[in-house]
């Protein structure tokens, strides 16, 4: 069976520290204690600047061995230049640092603003030119300015498939001629719980799903109830065994999403305003029986390889 990874999106937040973190811990050893209480994180500096090889290559070397991050692609692409004129931002980012995560690199994570609209043409050139395993990511890598001369990582350490996630924000994406293009270069749409601010859909478009849960009621802010949890728990498992829900939420339901015996899981927490995040990623791996080799709660640490 793929694997379902539960965790949280980004892991340095003040009010986290002496809560989830305990307290004393210090901040460079946050992605140590993080990385043991949940089985995958998002990181998202990524999305504000680039970074650079040897922090990728810190975060690979602080984690345990069967980790996964997924990457939030930035939002100079995005949101800036807003999918015009993007082969060198997009060689620029690949050669940030980001072939160093290695076997430890889950899904790219492209989130558009409120006001990009659908536009079929611009989407499908973006699509075209994303790398689909990491040597075509090298290549385009090493295609870079000199945004990051003196610091660039241009090394596929071994091939291995390159997945992309779109998470948008715009009602004219609800439109099947989109769903078409993202099965047609398997991205996976975002199925992202928003407190009702943007659109809602859970078409199955590649050979993953993505989940981001940024708050039930209060956008980033509130937590989710142990009925919510359940009924999240329910649709991962059916997503990962291949199957929808009974009640999903598409675009084009017409459009059937490829058979597959299981497909991989990612879902990320962003309801982090308030402490939530951590403790509602945990509370879904213990539901889903995910928590065999972690930390037996936040704030104890693993009984094997984890720093006290």
């Amino acid at each position: 069976m793929a694997a379902i990874h539960i965790g949280i999106s980004g892991w340095r937040y003040t009010p986290w520290r002496g809560d989830f973190y305990p307290p004393g811990l210090t901040q460079k050893r946050e992605l140590q204690f993080a990385s043991r209480a949940v089985n995958s994180i998002e990181i998202n500096g990524s999305f504000y600047a680039l970074q650079r090889p040897e922090r990728y290559a810190q975060w690979y070397g602080e984690t345990p061995f069967d980790f996964v991050f997924s990457v939030k692609a930035p939002r100079f692409i995005t949101h800036i230049k807003r999918l015009r004129d993007i082969h060198k931002p997009l060689a620029n980012f690949f050669a940030s640092g980001v072939l160093e995560l290695k076997e430890k690199l889950g899904p790219i994570l492209w989130q558009f603003p409120p006001s990009f609209k659908f536009d079929a043409e611009l989407f499908e050139s973006f699509l075209d030119q994303l790398p689909h395993d990491t040597q075509q990511a090298a290549a385009l890598a090493r295609q870079h300015d000199a945004h990051v001369n003196g610091h660039a990582s241009l090394k596929a350490y071994k091939k291995q498939p390159l997945r992309h996630a779109v998470e948008i924000r715009h009602e004219s994406f609800v439109d099947p001629l989109f769903v078409r293009l993202l099965k047609r270069y398997n991205t996976a749409l975002v199925i992202a719980d928003t407190a009702g601010k943007w659109p809602y859909r859970e078409d199955i478009t590649s050979d993953f799903v993505y989940l981001r849960l940024h708050g039930a009621e209060a956008l980033y802010a509130s937590g989710y109830t142990p009925q919510a949890l359940k009924r999240w728990g329910e649709r991962i498992e059916a997503w990962h065994h291949g199957q929808q829900p009974a009640d999903p939420q598409l675009i084009a339901p017409r459009q059937k999403p490829k058979a597959r015996t299981s497909r991989e899981v990612f879902c990320y927490f962003d309801n982090d305003i308030k402490v939530r995040a951590p403790f509602d990623a945990r509370y879904l791996l213990e539901r889903l029986h995910l928590d065999k080799n972690l930390a037996t709660v936040p704030g104890e640490p693993a009984a094997e390889g984890v720093l006290p």
